[in-house]
């Protein structure tokens, strides 16, 4: 998948995304991370999706740098803290963080990991991201947890509109608006918890679905995400749940599809910046 942005001036930033990886969110005991990241390497992941506000960005490097495996084989999704998505300057200083607690010369897409709370910081951490991406610093730039509003104030001030905006997409959070709205600026939607962070892995209509398709209800759950055209990052820091997860994409739900999308209900599992002003 090819995820890109292009000023007024006519530059173009253009970067290959793998459509599937791993997400780390609430690997934060010593050495889960980085066990993780190896697993999930030695089965044939090429996305890490990490942040700084999950205090694993050094294990993800050192898991990398261990593998063996090339850094140009490997995407490295990382986010700017919401704390410190507060002007120019501070992103400045905290990608060159990531960057040393990565240990790698560059980030293949970095995110505002969610709306700055005041309002009047916005388009200065915007400036701070676009510069980032000018320095060669990061290839891709980003948003997370942003909702349509928040989008379409962005044109006002953006030179470069974000490539992705990284939100919880699952069967009951199917946001179709959102994704729309995402879709509109020319971004593409990364799902994260496309397991709900496991709250509905037991409804009986999943599991339904999935024992219809010989598969285990996660793998539903990923597929579909995957299905409806989101990069798709579900979370795990066991070897045999990494690797079932990424054999959910040699799986055909199509037959199944109608009974996904009935699953539908506006499900938050985690946090929700994005219906915030």
């Amino acid at each position: 998948m090819r995820i890109g942005h292009q000023s007024a001036k006519g530059v173009e930033y253009i970067h290959e995304i793998p459509s599937f990886g791993l997400g780390v969110f609430l690997m934060s005991e010593e050495g889960e991370c980085k066990s993780a990241c190896l697993s999930a390497l030695e089965a044939g992941y090429t996305h890490i999706d990490t942040a700084r506000a999950y205090s694993n960005e050094h294990e993800v490097g050192e898991a990398l740098k261990e593998s063996g495996v090339d850094r140009e084989e490997v995407f490295i999704t990382t986010k700017l803290r919401r704390m410190h998505a507060i002007g120019f300057d501070e992103v400045i200083e905290h990608c060159q963080k990531s960057l040393e607690l990565l240990d790698t010369e560059y980030i293949d897409l970095y995110l505002v990991h969610a709306p700055p709370e005041e309002i009047e910081h916005r388009a200065p951490v915007w400036k701070g991201m676009e510069h980032c991406l000018e320095q060669g610093w990061v290839k891709a730039i980003g948003v997370s947890n942003y909702g349509a509003h928040h989008l379409d104030a962005m044109q006002e001030y953006a030179t470069y509109l974000p490539s992705v905006n990284q939100i919880e997409i699952n069967p009951w959070l199917q946001r179709p608006e959102l994704r729309a709205a995402t879709e509109a600026i020319g971004a593409k939607v990364m799902a994260y918890s496309p397991l709900a962070r496991g709250h509905k892995l037991k409804e009986p209509e999943l599991i339904d679905v999935a024992s219809r398709l010989g598969c285990t209800p996660a793998q539903v759950a990923i597929k579909f995400c995957h299905d409806i055209g989101c990069i798709t990052i579900p979370k795990s820091s066991r070897s045999d749940r990494i690797t079932e997860n990424l054999a959910s994409l040699e799986i055909d739900i199509s037959s199944e599809m109608a009974a996904i999308m009935g699953m539908e209900c506006g499900y938050i599992s985690g946090w929700d910046p994005t219906s915030e002003p």
